[in-house]
Formats: C-alpha cells, structure tokens, sequence
C-alpha cells in the first residue's frame, strides 16, 4: 500500500464518516410532519425522536474516543459506521415512534464512536503540521457542508419518497467509508489504556444530563424544575468525575491536558465558535423558510456558499495562514471575519436582497472554516498521540455543548424579543392571538381565517417582531466573536506555527497481522 493511497484513503474514510454524521444532524427536521402523520407520533415523541441521537452521542464521546484508543481507531470506527448503517435501516422501516426513538439512540450511539476515531485517525496518518492541518480543513469543510446538503437531500427525498427515505442515505455513504476503510492503517496507543467504569458512567451521566437541561432550556425554560434538576445532576456528575480523574494512574481525560494554553485555548473557541455557528444554522433557516417563505430545498441550497467559504477556507487557505501569520492571528481574522458575516446578517429586513444574504453566508462560512480547522489542528498537534482519541472526543464533546447551548440561548433570545415586539391590531380573537404570540410559525395559518385588512396586518406586524429578534440574536453573536477574537488572540499568543507529531507512527502488528485486518 503506498503512502498516497494511504492518505488518500484516510481523507476520504474522514470526510465521508463526518458528512454522514452531520447530513443525519438535519435532515430528519424536514420530515417531522410526516412522522406526526403517519406514525402518529406525539409531541412528547416527537421531542424524543429529534433529542435522543445528541443525548446519546454526546454521553459517550469521551468513552468511544478511549476506547479507539485502547483496541484500534479504525477498528472503532468500523464498527461505528456499521451500527450506523444497521441504525438507518430500522429507522427508515420503523413502524412505531418508539422504535424510531430506539433507532435513533442507535445512531447516537454509533455516532460517537466515528466522530473521535475520524478525527485521531488523522493525527496517526498526518505526521507533518502542514499535512495534517490541510487534512483537518477538509475534513471540517465537508462537516459543515453536511448541514448544507441535509435540507437539500431531504427536501428532495421527500418529494419523491417516503419518510423514511431521509435515512436510507446514509446506507450507501456507510458501504463506500467501509470499504475505503480497508486501506486506512490501523492506530492505538502502544501502552495498555485501562477504562474506569465509574469513570465511563459519570462522563455518560455528566453530559447527558447538561444536553438534557440545555434542550429543556429552549423548550420550556430555564427555570423550569426539571430543567434545573438536570443542570445539578450534570454539574456534580462532572465535579466527581474532574475529582476521580485527579486520582487516576490513567484518566478517562487528562486534565493536564487544559494546562496546555494552547490546547485549553482552542477547546474553548470551539465551544463558543459552534455556539454561534448553530444559532446562525438555526435563524438563517427560519428566515428563509417563515419570513422569505422559501421552501426547504431553496433553503437548503441558499447554504450552498457559506459552505464552500468553509470548504475553501478550511481546507487551503488556513495552512497558508497559519504559515504566514502564526496560530493566533489566524484564529483571531476567522472570528472576526465571522462576526462580519454576523453584522450583515443582522440588517436584514422582511424582503432583503439575497445578495446581502450571500455575503454574511460567505463571511460566516470562511471565518469558521479557518477557526474550526486551526483550533481543531492545534487539539490534535499539542497532545501525545497515544491519547488522540480521547482529545479529539473532548473537542467533539465541546462541539455538541456549543451546539445545544447556542440553539438554547440564542433562541430563547430571538423568542423573547419577539414576544416583546409584537403588536396585534385590533379586532384578532384572543385565542387566535394567542397562537401567534406563542410561535411565529403559526402566524400563518391564523392569518389564513381572518378577513381582510387584519390578515395582512397580522402577518406584518408577526414578520417584524421576528425579523427584530433575528436582528438582535444576530448583532448579539457578532459581539461574541469579536470579544472571542480578542481572547484568542492572547491566549493562543505564544503557540507555535509548527507543531510536529512527538514520534513517527509505528507499525501495529496486531492490526497488520494476516488476518487481522478489519
């Protein structure tokens, strides 16, 4: 197997597991309203159905990325992506919503065990600065293009076939990354890892309970009851399990590892880079879909370029920066180039030139792409590779905090300035009234049986209350980043443009024997 193949393989196996994970983040949106039809699915399910795939990935993040690290990357990565296609395949045929739910925990589950090992596959395979930084660029271009193309494979399955077509996808993506997957070396630590068991299940308890409350934030409230009871079960669960980490001969996480500046520094922009990223996700999809009225496919397609700035930005541009600019000021431009993309964003109106629209996509896209690829390298660069799994699950881990944080906070934003700035005209009966105040998204079929002129009005006045809160959600995350970039720009001050692998990677003979090979 020569060197190229190799490479070439492992880029592929990488980008193509990323996409598959972040395509099945967004595509199931599209078909909520068939599954409440035709499986009869509860609201209660429903929230279920959507919720349970991050719980359970993000609940064994950390546990997946050790264990690639214990009994092989590749070999943990095989594995995930064929529970994964297993997953797709019940969940396309699922005759009830409970099996459906149980379906997506599958995906969950197999989730988290290819979204590390892609990911320290890259830091074994890569074993220069320059190589492995163009190589995570790619792979997180794709990674955000995948929440690109979800709406638009979705939008087109569902024209033409049923629900569960949305999942069949993954299938063929899944036969092509275990197949190229036989090319791809295996990797593991060359000492013998031990997992803590408690340790395992405080990491599971710890997250789980934090996504929970972050997603019950948004759908109820922050002080709701149980949502505060899961922050406090989620908070001691991560004091205990930092505490026993402490005492350990071989943590699950080493916490020196936060130490590293660079490190520490990094974890912490991608936290608060996705935080933005999802609520930017999330509004510039409401925006074309409630506001323009665009439908899912136009919508999808209207990612097309921020996604590319992504791709662009990531995978060529960020290595020549880093080369040219150091770590830091690499960093410190994608974020305020992103809090750019932000600013424009937050002028539009209720009939803004897509044009405006492009630019803050463009803006946005290609100061995540070089963040996300540089802080995602220096992750990788500044611990052993032994641990590279479980460093790469701590980013990933960061990633979904970031994620449901963002939709939870930002939305909760866009929520209350909405209800703050709409004014109903007269003559709405209160019940209807009521709709309307409760989400936007009913605005219009309320609007529907009311007579004219207090239809139009209606509509008018929901459409610039929400358009307000996109505005603020929008002007609130470019503060965010620019204060982020100036934080970045003193923590990351120091870090040096090259970090080279700390030994060339050894032969594994055990994967390597005859036989053996997954």
């Amino acid at each position: 197997m020569s060197a190229k193949a190799r490479d070439i393989a492992t880029i592929m196996v990488s980008c193509l597991a990323q996409l598959m994970v972040a395509i099945d983040m967004t595509v199931l949106h599209l078909a909520v309203p068939a599954l409440t039809t035709q499986l009869g699915a509860s609201a209660e399910e429903l929230l279920w159905i959507a919720d349970v795939y991050g719980f359970a990935m993000g609940g064994l993040l950390v546990t997946m990325g050790n264990l690639g690290d214990r009994f092989g990357r590749r070999r943990v990565l095989v594995i995930g992506v064929a529970a994964f296609a297993l997953g797709s395949l019940v969940a396309a045929y699922a005759p009830t919503a409970e099996t459906l739910i149980a379906a997506r925990a599958l995906l969950g589950v197999a989730g988290a065990a290819v979204l590390p090992s892609t990911t320290s596959l890259l830091r074994a395979v890569f074993t220069t600065q320059r190589a492995r930084t163009a190589a995570v660029g790619v792979t997180a271009g794709v990674s955000a293009a995948g929440f690109a193309i979800g709406p638009i494979v979705g939008g087109v399955l569902l024209e033409h076939f049923w629900w569960g077509s949305v999942f069949m996808v993954n299938i063929p993506v899944a036969l092509l990354i275990l197949g190229a997957a036989r090319v791809v070396p295996e990797s593991r630590s060359s000492g013998r890892l031990r997992l803590d068991l408690p340790s395992v299940l405080l990491s599971i308890v710890g997250v789980v309970a934090v996504v929970y409350a972050l997603k019950g934030a948004f759908y109820v409230g922050l002080w709701y009851p149980e949502v505060l009871g899961a922050f406090a079960v989620g908070g001691a669960s991560l004091w205990w399990f930092a505490r026993r980490q402490r005492r350990l001969e071989q943590p699950l996480i080493d916490l020196d590892l936060f130490r590293s500046r660079g490190f520490s520094a990094s974890v912490g922009s991608n936290l608060v880079s996705v935080f933005t990223m999802s609520a930017f996700a999330l509004i510039s999809s409401q925006y074309f879909q409630l506001v323009l009225g665009w439908s899912p496919l136009r919508s999808g397609l209207a990612f097309v370029p921020g996604a590319i700035a992504a791709l662009v930005a990531g995978g060529i541009l960020a290595a020549k920066a880093v080369r040219r600019f150091g770590r830091a000021p690499t960093v410190s431009g994608g974020l305020a180039l992103a809090s750019i993309g932000f600013g424009l964003f937050g002028a539009v109106s209720t009939d803004s030139s897509y044009v405006l629209v492009l630019a803050a996509q463009v803006a946005f896209g290609a100061g995540a792409g070089l963040t996300l690829t540089v802080t995602g390298d220096t992750i990788l660069g500044t611990v052993p590779r032994d641990r590279a799994g479980a460093a790469s699950a701590i980013s990933a881990t960061a990633y979904e905090l970031g994620g449901s944080l963002g939709i939870a906070v930002v939305g909760s934003v866009l929520s209350a300035v909405y209800h703050a700035e709409l004014t109903l005209p007269a003559g709405v009966p209160p019940e209807l009234a009521a709709q309307v105040r409760e989400s936007f998204s009913a605005t219009a079929a309320v609007a529907t049986g009311l007579p004219e002129p207090v239809a139009t009005a209606v509509r008018l006045a929901a459409e610039e209350s929400f358009v307000g809160g996109i505005r603020t959600s929008m002007l609130g995350s470019a503060a965010v980043m620019v204060v982020l970039a100036v934080v970045a720009l003193r923590s990351l001050r120091g870090v040096p443009k090259v970090i080279e692998t700390d030994v060339p990677p050894q032969p594994d003979p055990v994967a390597e024997a005859p036989g053996t090979r997954i």
